[in-house]
């Protein structure tokens, strides 16, 4: 029919779109598949050509490691829920054990992948001299020094385990590698199953080498091969590997607990014992042996048994790739100072005075001549009357402790709040507490029931013109070792009224009371920081117009929350284009019309890890940026103590804004994310399209300090941070 000929159309009675529902469980992505699917992305990098090979190497032990603590963690988690009889539905409309079904198809394929990839690399190591093989592939000398390093250094440590009436099945701990080995006496058919323990360690490698041929074995693999040590005059059958993956969830009980301290020290030994919510075996063991393994551990043997094709615990190939092989790797990276704190010489604090704020992007640049040097100062300065700091993780070695407890020997107030619960580094923190309460320094552990995730160094100090508060505030831990390998933002300053804050924050953190402070500048959580953000989102809506269009761009580990999802939906509905770099998690999905078609996902995933939180409002013109320690999931809107802190100088602002942009425009390293939640990987075009992100980001952190020495009267030490 001619369009002419069409019968009149009243637009005036079309129906109205019905309103979307936004606790509709279609609009949100499940938590832990998209926590999976990141894996996916960080294997990619694993599966990139044109990535290093000892890097490709790490990137698949990365996969291997960050499974295990999915199943230690999540998976651990969600079953507790299914023992409990938990029915309540996730946001996306699951039940807990629907939630395990859907992980698992996408973990074993996720496995596959890795399994594949294990293989690429060994064949591509094998052409660089780096031979991953089995014992009999040893020339006969290899053997031999083999052999003897077997007897001198491993034999020693073994303890194999019969398992019959008198020796009931042994303890198997949280992912160490174990073999399972059947005997026989030569004139019998009964056969017996033993364990052994493989005593990887520290000083243990789990890959070994013997003689110059570049042939690496496992330890495994080695004891295997001389088990008639072990089992003198006996047949040895079968010899297997599996591992045990238990949960890191425990609830330890509080009313049975003195102290938090003691609460902390039960539930780490709780989670010794935990169940087990994976078992790993060899591929090929046989069906008895695994069905055996798996009555015994208290597993399912058809959700909860992986079979691994290649090595299993693939986490331990960081051993190999860390071997001293340049080539092999990225190219060097040594951080570089801050243009702002490259006079070692002068006093930090005037360095701080003197600018106001100075912004810090690490690992690009030197955390040893900005955090610990801030540190270091405070705890030798004469006029510095306090510090207090707040502790989540913190190295092995840790110069900040030592800094601490110099300050404290040197007759500064010195108070800690050290948080005892950040999952797996509870040991070390409670070795901390006690370290620092024999020096003489104030410790506490936080407001009960929250947990403290802020990062904020306070140093009260005494100048001319009386006392001034002086601050570091970041997104990241206090962890050198981390500082090389996080992306991470922080703020030197000396704003009074953030100064003025950080007095309240401090108050609340030693006490507990009165949550509802009244902060000037900071935003905190568990009170304020939601609520501020809701608003900002809503402020955005309200001014969004032709002349001022909105603009959010967020930038965060994970996007959890549905409040803050449900925002960014309404803001895209009314026009707001919202900008999402968000790592890992999120429950967000973009690109729907008339929902979110304003709104763009990428997850940026190389050489380093991303772990930077930044959020910007346009305000119809007047630009808002934080920085802090906060993620958008509910557990650290609602039941963390974070901190965000705004940056207000024109010139750190604009170094945000070419992070940020440079993250939101890359070809390299950039992901996007499809109205269905899966992620595309951007194309490269060009040479410049083709540049790893991180790179940029290196050369430009050197272009900055450059700059600066050609600045006149500037004082020029070209020096590089360690």
């Amino acid at each position: 029919m001619p369009a002419s000929d069409s019968p009149p159309h009243d637009h005036d009675h079309d129906p109205a779109p019905a309103p979307i529902d936004f606790h509709d469980p279609q609009w949100y992505l499940n938590r832990e598949l998209t926590w999976l699917a990141f894996n996916r992305r960080v294997l990619g990098e694993g599966q990139d050509e044109r990535v290093p090979l000892l890097e490709r190497v790490f990137f698949l032990a990365v996969v291997g490691s960050n499974l295990d603590e999915f199943f230690m963690k999540r998976i651990g988690g969600l079953k507790q829920q299914v023992g409990a009889g938990v029915r309540e539905l996730s946001v996306d409309g699951r039940l807990p054990q629907e939630q395990i079904d859907a992980c698992a198809v996408v973990v074993r394929d996720l496995l596959r992948e890795q399994e594949e990839l294990e293989v690429e690399l060994k064949r591509l190591l094998a052409r660089r001299q780096i031979r991953i093989v089995p014992y009999a592939d040893l020339s006969l000398a290899e053997k031999s020094l083999a052999e003897r390093f077997f007897l001198d250094q491993v034999y020693p440590l073994l303890t194999p385990q019969g398992m019959d009436p008198a020796h009931p099945f042994p303890f198997i701990s949280n992912l160490s590698i174990n073999l399972l080995v059947s005997v026989r006496y030569p004139d019998s058919e009964y056969s017996y199953l033993n364990r052994i323990k493989v005593p990887v360690s520290d000083d243990m490698p789990r890959f070994l080498a013997f003689g110059e041929a570049g042939h690496w074995i496992t330890l495994e693999d080695l004891i295997g091969n001389n088990l008639e040590v072990l089992f003198p005059e006996m047949v040895v059958e079968t010899c297997e590997t599996f591992r045990v993956t238990r949960n890191a969830i425990t609830e330890p009980n509080q009313e049975q607990a003195n102290d938090l301290l003691q609460m902390i020290e039960s539930a780490l030994r709780e989670r010794k014992f935990a169940e087990i919510v994976r078992l790993e075996v060899g591929w090929g063991m046989e069906e008895a042996h695994r069905g055996m393994l798996a009555a015994e551990l208290g597993v399912d043997e058809e959700g909860d048994v992986f079979a691994v094709d290649g090595i299993v615990g693939k986490r331990d190939l960081c051993e190999i790739a860390r071997l001293d092989r340049p080539e092999l790797r990225f190219p060097p990276h040594r951080p570089v100072d801050n243009p702002e704190l490259r006079d070692d010489a002068a006093n930090i604090f005037h360095v701080i005075r003197q600018h106001g704020s100075i912004l810090l992007q690490h690992p690009y640049e030197s955390f040893d001549t900005s955090v610990e040097r801030y540190l270091r100062e405070a705890s030798t300065d004469p006029r510095v009357r306090a510090i207090k700091m707040t502790l989540y993780r913190t190295a092995g070695r840790s110069r900040v402790i030592e800094y601490l407890i110099d300050a404290a020997q040197n007759g500064k107030q010195v108070a800690v709040v050290l948080e005892l619960k950040a999952r797996f580094d509870e040991q070390a923190n409670i070795r901390w507490a006690g370290t620092l309460e024999e020096a003489g320094i104030h410790v506490t552990y936080g407001v009960v029931g929250l947990k403290t995730h802020c990062k904020v160094i306070f140093v009260v100090r005494r100048d001319d013109d009386g006392l001034r508060r002086y601050a570091h505030i970041g997104t990241g831990n206090y962890h050198a070792g981390t500082a090389r390998m996080y992306c991470d933002f922080g703020l030197l300053t000396c704003d009074p009224d953030i100064g003025a804050d950080l007095t309240e924050l401090f108050n609340y953190l030693t006490t507990g009371y009165t949550p509802m402070r009244r902060y000037r500048k900071l935003l905190c959580s568990p009170r304020m920081l939601k609520k501020a953000l809701l608003q900002k989102i809503e402020r955005e809506i309200r001014g969004h117009g032709v002349d001022s269009p909105g603009l959010i761009q967020l930038k965060a580990n994970a996007l959890e929350d549905r409040d803050v999802v449900a925002a960014l939906y309404r803001a895209s509905q009314a026009g707001v284009r919202v900008d999402l770099v968000i790592r890992d998690t999120c429950r967000l999905r973009p690109g729907i019309p008339g929902l979110s078609e304003h709104i763009r996902v990428v997850s940026v995933v190389g050489r380093f890890l991303e772990h930077a939180r930044l959020f910007y409002f346009h305000n119809q013109g007047n630009e808002e940026y934080f920085i802090g320690s906060a993620d958008l999931m509910q557990r650290n809107l609602e039941s963390r103590v974070e901190v965000c802190v705004p940056v207000e100088s024109p010139k750190l602002r604009k170094l945000l804004r070419q992070a940020l942009d440079l993250q939101l425009a890359s070809r390299r390293n950039v992901w996007e994310m499809q109205p269905d939640g899966e992620y595309r990987r951007r194309e490269a075009k060009g040479r410049a399209g083709a540049t790893c992100i991180h790179h940029t980001l290196i050369k430009q952190a050197e272009k900055r300090l450059a700059a600066s020495d050609r600045t006149p009267g500037k004082k020029k030490t070209g020096k590089k941070g360690g």
